[in-house]
């Protein structure tokens, strides 16, 4: 873990705030900011304190926590509206959810004429304990999103308003997915921590991710 590290990711989270502008906030010279991201020294804990306050964290997140793990897989850190939009979606319970999920919904998609849908997903987590731990069971839900003004018929469509996301773009996400993908949700979490964003859960799609190549995580907020 590096104090310097932590500092210069949390600056870079809270809109790329400048050493300057840091410095500024705490009555300390900039030079001294770059000092503690080289971590040539620390500061004292009144200042930490500040800092603190200023980046909406705990000491313990400053000093111990590792936060880094925006690195050159990760870009394009923001909030965005995304547009309302109708979808038809499908749920897997199996030991490949993600992949039976995607699988049925292409085919969906593909019976009804369209040959490039665009697709998104999320973690389907309302599972028994016996299916987790007895039968390695997970669960994915799938999501086709509907080209305006087309309703294919023998299907339910539901709806999603218009709603504000954080999001991450992650341009290898299948590298290595299972520290990817998970760490780019935690990117998004301390983002929002930073800005103050809250979270939202009613009435919309908390969280999603977009299928392909590269990948886009969105997480709902306020």
């Amino acid at each position: 873990m590096s104090f310097g590290k932590n500092l210069q990711y949390l600056r870079r989270l809270n809109k790329n705030m400048t050493q300057e502008a840091i410095a500024e906030k705490l009555d300390v010279s900039r030079q001294t900011v770059s000092k503690w991201e080289n971590d040539e020294c620390k500061p004292e804990i009144e200042k930490a304190i500040e800092l603190c306050r200023l980046f909406n964290c705990s000491l313990d997140n400053l000093f111990r926590d590792e936060l880094g793990t925006f690195n050159e897989a990760y870009s394009n850190l923001r909030v965005e509206t995304v547009p309302a939009f109708r979808y038809v979606m499908y749920t897997a319970i199996s030991v490949n959810p993600e992949g039976d999920a995607l699988d049925r919904i292409y085919k969906i998609a593909k019976e009804k004429g369209v040959d490039n849908p665009k697709v998104i997903g999320w973690d389907f987590p309302f599972l028994s304990q016996e299916q987790i731990n007895v039968y390695n069971m997970h669960g994915y839900t799938a999501a086709w999103v509907l080209p305006e003004n087309f309703a294919p018929d023998g299907l339910e469509i539901r709806e999603q308003k218009a709603q504000k996301y954080a999001a991450i773009h992650i341009e290898t996400p299948f590298d290595n997915p299972f520290v990817t993908i998970p760490n780019g949700y935690k990117a998004i979490d301390e983002y929002m921590q930073i800005n103050g964003l809250k979270h939202v859960w009613e009435d919309v799609i908390p969280c999603f991710e977009t299928d392909g190549k590269s990948m886009d995580i969105y997480i709902a907020c306020e």
